[in-house]
């Protein structure tokens, strides 16, 4: 059974929702574990960037993001224009995950703004961790739209074949199997028993 591919963004951008909002409700635990972690893995390594750092950052996401998507679509202008079926229908497909990936990190970008003039620090490093996870999420899908082109993308130019023979290889002198020059001729009485009353 095949999951659409939509339902898998959305599954994966619920899950971190959820993981960052677990890990962000948890208390910073001040009292007493003097830096040990008591055998608990902390879910994920904190940023060492400022909220105003990361509302830089997040801009050039976004920006990677928007430029992600130009390139997919020309991708998909071009596979209309060669009236490929088969390559607009999956090409069409990632245009439609991009879009939806440059939305939420846009309005993930806006709300981390909007933490950053709070000066809420933890906020604003979750709305940050979503941007970057979409950013990652729209590099995976401009990959797989290289797929969707299939292998001639991949060459570019005619091939040109060239074979060299090591001269040091001696030539075969006999090729398999070696025919008889001349027919062998019995001449004789013939060697049955039937044939000889």
């Amino acid at each position: 059974m095949r999951i659409p591919s939509t339902m898998k963004w959305a599954l994966v951008v619920g899950l971190v929702a959820l993981a960052a909002g677990t890990a962000a409700a948890q208390p910073g635990g001040g009292g007493g574990n003097n830096g040990s972690n008591n055998g608990q893995v902390p879910f994920q390594k904190k940023t060492t960037l400022s909220p105003e750092e990361q509302l830089a950052e997040g801009n050039k996401h976004i920006a990677r993001m928007e430029g992600a998507g130009a390139g997919v679509r020309k991708m998909l202008a071009e596979a209309r224009k060669q009236r490929d079926v088969v390559k607009t229908l999956c090409i069409n497909d990632k245009v439609s995950q991009v879009d939806v990936a440059i939305r939420s990190g846009k309005e993930r970008q806006s709300q981390l703004g909007d933490a950053v003039k709070r000066k809420d620090v933890d906020l604003s490093s979750h709305h940050y961790t979503i941007i970057t996870v979409l950013r990652q999420r729209t590099e995976q899908l401009v990959a797989e739209a290289n797929q969707c082109i299939g292998e001639e993308s991949a060459f570019v130019g005619d091939t040109k074949t060239t074979v060299q023979i090591d001269p040091q290889i001696p030539p075969d002198e006999a090729p398999y199997p070696v025919p008889p020059t001349d027919p062998i001729v019995v001449i004789g009485p013939p060697q049955c028993t039937s044939c000889t009353q």
